[in-house]
Order: C-alpha cells, then sequence, then structure tokens
C-alpha cells in the first residue's frame, strides 16, 4: 500500500511518518513539496504519486494569527482539504484528515460528541470547520479525526512554551478556565495508524462508513493544570536548569488574546471505542511519555 503523507514537517505529521511506516511505502511530502495554500497543484501531485490513501496532517495552526488571516487560513484548511476529497473519490482511495476542537463554541458542559453541531467562534475553528463541509461534499470515503490542545517535543505549542519561559521569569500567569484533553502527537499518529489498518478492513468487507471521530486522551485539565504538570515532569526527569516559577491561575478576560478560545474544548471519545476499540491513554501518561522522549534525546554535557 501507498500511502501519501502531507504536513511531514508538522508535530504529528513527523511522527505520522513513522506510524504510518509498518502499512506500507510512506510518500512523505512538506510544504516545500506539497503547499495546501496552492490547491490547483495538488490533483497533479496526487496523481504523480498514485496513492491508495492520503493522510493529510498540513493545516494551518496559528489561531491568532488566523484572524487577520482567515482566508489564506480557509484556502488551506477548506479549500484545499475539498481538492484532496475531489482527488480521492476520482482515485477511489480513503481520505485521512485532522479537525479540532475548535469548532465549537465551547458552551456545552459535558464533552462533546460527533452528534453536537458546531459553532466556532474562531476564525481558526470557521477555516477548520470548513474542511470538515469540504470533505462531506467531496464524496471520498473519508475520516475526519477530531483532537485537541495537540503538543509534542519539536515544534511550535504550549509543551514547549512553557520550558522556554522557565528561563528569566519568577511567575507565570496561566489560564485556569479553559479545559480541554492535551495529547501527544505520537499518541495521535499512533491511533491513526491503527484507525487506518481497521478502516481499511472494514472497506475489504464493505462496511466501511464516513464520517468523524473523536480523537483525542482521557481525562482533561485546565491550562494552568497543564503547566503545572509540564513543570513537574520536566523537573522529576532532569530538563529544569533552574527552580520552576510560579504559576498564578487567572481567567481568559485577563489574557485576552486575539482569538476567542472555547472554555470547553472536552471532546467524547466513545465513537473511537466502539468503532474501533481505541481507548487513548490519560493525558498524564502522554506527557510523561513525552517528557521521558526528551530528556533521552537531551545532548549530553
Amino acid at each position: 500500500m501507498r500511502l501519501l503523507l502531507t504536513g511531514a514537517h508538522g508535530q504529528v505529521g513527523w511522527e505520522l511518518n513513522r506510524s504510518l511506516m509498518p502499512l506500507g511505502e510512506v510518500i512523505a511530502l512538506d510544504r516545500s513539496r506539497c503547499d495546501l495554500s496552492r490547491p490547483e497543484r495538488l490533483p497533479g501531485l496526487i496523481r504523480e504519486s498514485k496513492p491508495d490513501l492520503i493522510v493529510n496532517a498540513a493545516a494551518y495552526t496559528a489561531v491568532d494569527k488566523a484572524e487577520q488571516e482567515e482566508e489564506l487560513a480557509t484556502t488551506i484548511n477548506g479549500a484545499a482539504v475539498g481538492v484532496l476529497a475531489e482527488e480521492a473519490r476520482k482515485a477511489g482511495i480513503l481520505l485521512v484528515h485532522y479537525s479540532t476542537d475548535y469548532v465549537f463554541d465551547g458552551k456545552k458542559q459535558a464533552p462533546y460528541d460527533e452528534h453536537d453541531a458546531p459553532h466556532p467562534i474562531n476564525a481558526y475553528g470557521r477555516s477548520k470547520l470548513a474542511g470538515e463541509a469540504a470533505l462531506r461534499q467531496g464524496g471520498s470515503a473519508y475520516l475526519a479525526l477530531r483532537t485537541s490542545w495537540v503538543y509534542a517535543g519539536r515544534g511550535q505549542n504550549f509543551l514547549r512554551t512553557v520550558l522556554r519561559l522557565v528561563n528569566g521569569h519568577q511567575e507565570l500567569r496561566i489560564v485556569d478556565d479553559q479545559v480541554g484533553a492535551p495529547t501527544w502527537a505520537r499518541t495521535i499518529a499512533d491511533a491513526t495508524a491503527l484507525i487506518v489498518a481497521a478502516a481499511r478492513r472494514e472497506q475489504a468487507q464493505g462496511q466501511f462508513a464516513s464520517g468523524i471521530v473523536n480523537l483525542t486522551a482521557s481525562g482533561a485539565t485546565s491550562w494552568h493544570g497543564f503547566a503545572a504538570a509540564i513543570l513537574d515532569e520536566a523537573a522529576r526527569h532532569g530538563l529544569l536548569a533552574q527552580r520552576p516559577p510560579q504559576l498564578k491561575p487567572i481567567a481568559s478576560r485577563d489574557y485576552p488574546t486575539p482569538a476567542a478560545r472555547p472554555k470547553n474544548s472536552r471532546l467524547a471519545g466513545e465513537r473511537l471505542r466502539q468503532r474501533f476499540g481505541i481507548v487513548l491513554p490519560d493525558w498524564r501518561q502522554g506527557l510523561t511519555r513525552c517528557i521521558e522522549d526528551m530528556a533521552e534525546k537531551r545532548p549530553m554535557s
């Protein structure tokens, strides 16, 4: 099987390149070879690659910047996804794509399931919702995997930001009224490989159904709780060169950002369990493994 992977140098894409290898030949493309801001170039690229399956891990993810670049975000997260879906339909292949908790407004008290009506409150969320709509309209076999609060030991993310701010700060003010499930990129990638294998079996048996599946770690915490856990784990694994700063919990209103964030980003995992038999570990377990991985790769002094 030939798997075409876009966004190969992103947080999830980097891990997918490894996780998907047991399934077949991975054609891993980064932005220099597959730029979703130029959707018109995608058909030729896909036809040349002749994949049996597409995993789209490329995305516009700058949430605050999207408020000024909504057209670009929608081109990458929406229009380009539509082109991928159309080409997947023409080739008769499966398209796996990633969406986000930010398609919701966060007003629900319980975790969101796949049947809840989306209502994004920022440009990034609208662009990702456009991608979900493009998938449905494209007519291909597809799976949209909604995830949340993605982090990794590389790239730009909350974990790396917290570790960077340790130096030179005695106090960090962290939002405590937004709740979600921090999800390690490697966990997403490994689960995706299992989902792809299961979806291929479903297709072979004539039992496949396109749709949305939530894919986040179990449990939930606030950004403040996540930051505290990051510092605890980093200290335990010797990644902190100095005493960690004090963490001060604050409300969202005390930390205004260009893009509004949902207060509740929790996603229910029941469909993932029922359909694919997958239950992702608690977010703390993923964080521990990520920090351990970072500690192992740290240069020896």
